[in-house]
């Protein structure tokens, strides 16, 4: 049997709240399921504020129009990231400006952000990378003291925490995927949250297209009206119904998918002691949701020979990013500041291999005993 990469995971009532948002007559967004999924995270993450979107790049976006961005400002971040953490400012008219990363987490290396700190900085864009929190109490302390916002890009994030806080909760605002490759999904979605509340009713304008309707549908006014720049990042309410069912599984949802993890990193310790392989790092003061599990190789070619060897028997096993500072957008719109070399060695080396609810002890136990035959 085939082993996809990815098989995005249903609890089986998912279609019950799709036909209850069908009954209750409302189906564009913010309706009674929306209002349900952004209770969900507050309390889930104890984060301010938070705006279901139609993706988390809708919500990225909406950040770059809350700090104000325009021409010439720059916004530090990791290379080693998806294309939308960088797209979202460069709309604006912002200059992404990458840092290495780290070693161990693959999480932009907190000790080279000050140094590419120049006047025209405006923020700090940090990616959680695999669901594992970058150094945030570094990282905020060097925002406060040259007075820049902090945007977490939690995407794959959800469930996991920073010494005991929910990634996306701890930065200005934080960002969520609910696409359907992450944990919970809806297949296309996503949240903005927010943490620092002079952003509440701003962010609320933006997402209505850049008007006050949703405070008149709180009864705040007589008439919504044309307010300020912004667009239509609403999703719609079949995508909240079934988000929200989710939801409510996200508790076994991870802890399905960190008995997949811990059993992926049992087996492949004796290749890791044997030194052909790294399996992936998690400080003791992070908590993961076992969005992936990934392994890094030697060098790209034995990669491509692992890939190659996992495919003949029917497993698929991917790359990730490419490095935006390597990419032919990164090269026009952006700049590096300093070597971004640990990006483009782990970025040739990293493989991740399947992980859904419902891969099986035996799938997992052919998958690396496959991985182990092909190496070197």
């Amino acid at each position: 049997m085939p082993v996809p990469f990815n098989r995005p995971y249903m609890t089986g009532r998912e279609l019950q709240n799709i036909l209850q948002a069908h009954c209750n007559g409302k189906l564009a967004g913010d309706g009674e399921f929306s209002k349900c999924c952004e209770a969900w995270i507050k309390t889930t993450t104890h984060c301010h504020h938070a705006l279901l979107t139609h993706s988390c790049t809708a919500a990225l976006e909406m950040a770059g129009l809350l700090l104000e961005l325009k021409a010439g400002d720059e916004v530090i971040m990791p290379s080693y990231t998806f294309v939308s953490t960088a797209n979202a400012f460069v709309l604006r008219g912002a200059v992404p400006v990458f840092v290495d990363i780290r070693e161990d987490t693959l999480n932009i290396d907190e000790k080279l952000i000050e140094a590419a700190i120049t006047p025209q900085t405006k923020a700090i864009v940090v990616v959680h990378y695999a669901g594992v929190g970058c150094e945030m109490d570094t990282i905020l302390a060097i925002a406060e003291k040259h007075g820049l916002k902090v945007i977490e890009d939690a995407a794959q994030g959800l469930m996991s925490s920073y010494k005991g806080r929910a990634l996306g909760s701890i930065g200005d605002l934080g960002t969520i995927s609910f696409h359907e490759t992450k944990n919970i999904h809806c297949g296309e979605g996503g949240a903005l949250l927010i943490n620092n509340p002079t952003y509440n009713l701003e962010a609320e304008i933006i997402r209505e297209k850049g008007t006050d309707r949703s405070r008149f549908f709180r009864g705040e006014v007589d008439k919504y009206t044309w307010q300020s720049v912004g667009s239509s990042y609403l999703p719609g309410e079949l995508l909240a119904a079934f988000l929200y069912e989710q939801m409510q599984a996200a508790e076994s949802i991870t802890a399905q998918r960190l008995q997949l993890w811990e059993h992926y990193h049992a087996l492949l310790e004796p290749l890791e002691q044997k030194g052909v392989l790294r399996r992936p790092i998690i400080p003791l003061h992070c908590q993961h949701n076992a969005h992936m599990y990934y392994v890094l190789l030697a060098d790209e070619a034995v990669r491509m020979q692992v890939i190659q060897k996992l495919k003949s028997v029917n497993v698929s096993a991917v790359t990730h990013y490419v490095p935006l500072h390597s990419s032919p957008a990164g090269v026009r719109f952006s700049r590096s500041h300093g070597s971004l070399a640990v990006t483009d060695s782990l970025s040739s080396r990293i493989l991740r291999l399947p992980m859904w609810i419902g891969l099986t002890s035996e799938q997992q136990n052919l998958i690396v005993a496959t991985l182990a035959g092909a190496l070197p």
